[in-house]
């Protein structure tokens, strides 16, 4: 079902650029149901009493002073069609979480998204039950998916979430500044594993004594935690990973006790030790994109589900130079590639249907998802002849009012979103529908943990982690004191608990299979 969803996507996009932060060029909804208002709808908008709903997010760039003008251009097309308003709140990274949880527990927003802990925030009562919704408020959505898709943000059968429709199978790579890499001669195709980065890092240093090589993607993530090959997190995240399983082995293990870990995390030692990393990279509040802009960084790590080439031009504006791109891994799926980034309804929203209604067009209609990443034509972007996105002359992401383009993998249909320009092809979208079909998955497919019945050490773990982590991912602590520490503190706080439970419902799983 999915292929002749994206089938009927690239035929009407089939004359335009279709790129790594965007599939098609057109502003028209994908579903013509979508498009059409409900009977209901228009009684609503003929009585100005529109249902209100506020949806957060995480934006990876600067969070904007002012939505008013991005909301009211989205209400111009949601009062007619679902007779609805939304108020948006984009949120950082280093926020999020924790302005989500408490948000929701008092009623605050309707739409949130999940970064990895969709276990966590079921067990936690934070989503809506949408099961018997989807057919009313999210039919359209709902067709877009493969059913086994689907099943990744169910628990005992129940729906309740949707996965952000994008390319899944995540793949590590390295972004680095092109300008610097030609300046020095650095033959970046030679790195094939990690730990061939410290010579290059030793070479940038040594030309550059002023600039640090390598930046934090976000506060306390060097990066480290996607260098791990073939991980299923068994409904954790790579940000606050508990038990996981490596490759074949069904044996649920302690990502902490696994050899990748410390090895990866004693070269971060010594790179922290040489400095070619930031020496507040545990606990800067700047993600990567800020850091490279300011012309002190060479490169960072992370995950992307793009071609390499798109991903460095699609990465390249909000950087501020141009970059190249490396992959430091392969893809590989889990139930976690498909669930970390799914969209729910708040379980204390008031209007969940209005909230579903509106999730709906962020996967169907693409003036509605593109508005919420790009903001006002002509002031934060503008549209070209040829389909693509770029920023008004003279201004950059840094720059404009608004926008939210580095969250074009985090919500709704990526492939209906538009791409920016100079980035991306039809062959982009092609290979990235190929890569979620095709690239290796582990044998926990469809795998979903219920953390419900450790939801006490969960919370007790959770805090050990933050304390622990990212200063010996990013190399601000000795790491073999360091790790000892942490995996007693791990301990006394019921990780075993955690692992056993898990251990018990992948056996389950499995014998049911």
């Amino acid at each position: 079902m999915f292929k002749k969803a994206i089938s009927t996507i690239l035929a009407a996009a089939m004359t335009v650029s279709l790129v790594a932060c965007g599939g098609a060029s057109t502003g028209e909804t994908q579903s013509g149901d979508a498009g059409t208002a409900t009977e209901s709808g228009k009684e609503v908008a003929a009585d100005g009493d529109y249902a209100q709903i506020t949806y957060a997010f995480v934006t990876f760039n600067t969070v904007p002073d002012d939505t008013s003008d991005v909301e009211e251009k989205l209400n111009e097309i949601t009062r007619e069609k679902i007779g609805v308003e939304v108020h948006l709140m984009p949120l950082s990274i280093a926020d999020y979480t924790q302005q989500v949880s408490l948000a929701v527990q008092n009623g605050e927003i309707d739409i949130f998204h999940t970064l990895g802990d969709l276990g966590n925030d079921i067990a936690s009562d934070m989503c809506y039950d949408i099961t018997d919704m989807m057919d009313t408020d999210a039919k359209e959505t709902k067709e877009l998916f493969e059913e086994e898709w689907l099943k990744t943000t169910m628990s005992d059968g129940r729906l309740y979430a949707i996965p952000t429709l994008k390319p899944f199978a995540l793949q590590p790579m390295l972004l680095y500044r092109k300008d610097i890499a030609d300046e020095l001669g650095l033959d970046m195709d030679s790195v094939k594993s990690v730990e061939d980065l410290t010579d290059i890092f030793a070479q940038v240093k040594s030309a550059h004594p002023e600039m640090t090589p390598l930046a934090p993607v976000s506060q306390g993530d060097s990066g480290l935690t996607r260098w791990i090959k073939n991980i299923d997190w068994l409904g954790d995240s790579f940000a606050s990973p508990t038990g996981v399983l490596q490759g074949d082995d069904m044996t649920v293990t302690s990502y902490y006790d696994l050899a990748d870990f410390a090895k990866y995390a004693t070269l971060m030692r010594d790179w922290y030790n040489s400095d070619y990393i930031m020496k507040d990279a545990a606990t800067t509040t700047s993600a990567a994109a800020e850091l490279m802009s300011s012309g002190n960084y060479f490169c960072y790590s992370a995950s992307y589900s793009y071609p390499l080439e798109d991903t460095a031009a699609s990465l390249s504006a909000p950087s501020g130079y141009e970059l190249g791109a490396i992959a430091l891994g392969d893809a590989y799926l889990d139930t976690s590639s498909m669930n970390a980034v799914a969209q729910v309804i708040a379980s204390t929203s008031e209007n969940p249907d209005a909230a579903l209604k509106f999730l709906n067009l962020t996967y169907t209609d693409a003036d509605v998802i593109n508005t919420m990443l790009y903001g006002i034509e002509g002031r934060d972007y503008v549209k070209n002849d040829d389909g693509t996105v770029s920023y008004p002359e003279g201004q950059d992401a840094a720059t404009v009012p608004y926008t939210a383009q580095l969250s074009c993998g985090v919500l709704g249909n990526f492939f209906i979103q538009w791409p920016l320009e100079g980035s991306g092809s039809e062959e982009s979208l092609k290979w990235e529908d190929e890569q979620n079909h095709n690239a290796p998955s582990s044998p926990a497919m469809g795998f979903t943990f219920d953390a419900s019945g450790v939801q006490t050490q969960y919370t007790a773990v959770s805090n050990v982690i933050q304390q622990y982590l990212p200063g010996i991912a990013c190399g601000s602590v000795d790491t073999e004191s360091a790790l000892a520490e942490f995996r007693q503190a791990l301990k006394d706080a019921g990780y075993d608990d955690i692992l056993a439970e898990k251990q018990t419902q992948l056996d389950a799983w499995l014998a049911a299979q």
